[in-house]
């Protein structure tokens, strides 16, 4: 074999070396794109579909479990009811102020300018309302600074009815004697009807005839529906129940708590500060 020259080995040798570093500093200068990111996979949760009798079982054992939560969700309730009743009251205070505090039917208790006013819905077969009477009677003694306003609302059938038709009829026709009429037949043992309404009126000093042709007359129904649908608006539906300035006072509550009122409303024009 012959061998090759020194001189060529080292030239092959120099050409290797030259494409080397040719090739390095190509692929040097070649951007290289980054690996892709694996794709992320999300699976979606499982939601477990409940049928109605699952979710009543579920609520069942809750409550038997928890049963204050009762407890808590009706004292919600009557706290939500209370506040929208009291807004109602409100609204109707405001609206029918006219009709609550001087309707042409009514009967007027203490001094006619006394600066605070208890209105007061009354039956005339009303226990309590005889019982809370003498509540009236003690401010009308005791504090000139306080007047009663008397609706009728016969609510207790139609004996009550036939009264309360004779009382608007006896105020009518003998205004100066309407306070003592009511006191009379309110404080009247028995139960109050037409009858015994119309013989208390002529005692007074009515005259039969003209008081019989008075309960006749449409104004006297008038009168009463008038109150019914005070009494509606402001939430009453029984007797006795009363107006002391800017609340409704529901039951015979007596004269303390009215007085609270009274006081409060001398205080701050508000029944309560």
């Amino acid at each position: 074999m012959t061998a090759m020259p020194v001189s060529n080995v080292l030239s092959i040798g120099a050409i290797v070396i030259s494409l080397g570093v040719a090739g390095y500093s190509y692929w040097s200068n070649q951007q290289v794109e980054p690996p892709p990111e694996p794709e992320v996979v999300v699976e979606e949760p499982v939601v477990e579909t409940l049928e109605r009798p699952d979710v009543e079982k579920i609520v069942r054992e809750y409550l038997l479990e928890n049963p204050e939560t009762l407890v808590e969700v009706q004292q919600a309730l009557e706290k939500k009811q209370d506040e929208e009743r009291a807004l109602a009251q409100q609204v109707a205070l405001t609206e029918n102020k006219d009709k609550i505090f001087g309707s042409e039917y009514q009967v007027e208790i203490g001094d006619p300018n006394a600066p605070i006013t208890i209105v007061e819905f009354f039956d005339y077969n009303c226990g309590f309302c005889q019982r809370a009477l003498a509540d009236m009677q003690k401010f009308v003694d005791e504090d000139k600074d306080v007047r009663f306003i008397l609706k009728e609302f016969p609510v207790l059938g139609e004996a009550s009815l036939d009264a309360h038709k004779v009382s608007l009829a006896f105020s009518k026709l003998v205004p100066e004697k309407a306070a003592e009429f009511h006191t009379v037949l309110l404080n009247a043992p028995g139960r109050k009807d037409g009858t015994m309404a119309l013989e208390l009126a002529v005692k007074l000093g009515a005259d039969r005839e003209a008081m019989t042709e008075e309960i006749e007359k449409p104004y006297i129904l008038e009168a009463i529906r008038e109150v019914y649908a005070m009494a509606d608006s402001l939430g009453i539906t029984g007797t006795p129940s009363y107006v002391v300035g800017d609340e409704v006072v529901f039951g015979a509550v007596g004269h303390a708590a009215l007085n609270t009122k009274v006081a409060a409303i001398k205080e701050c024009g508000k029944a309560t500060c």
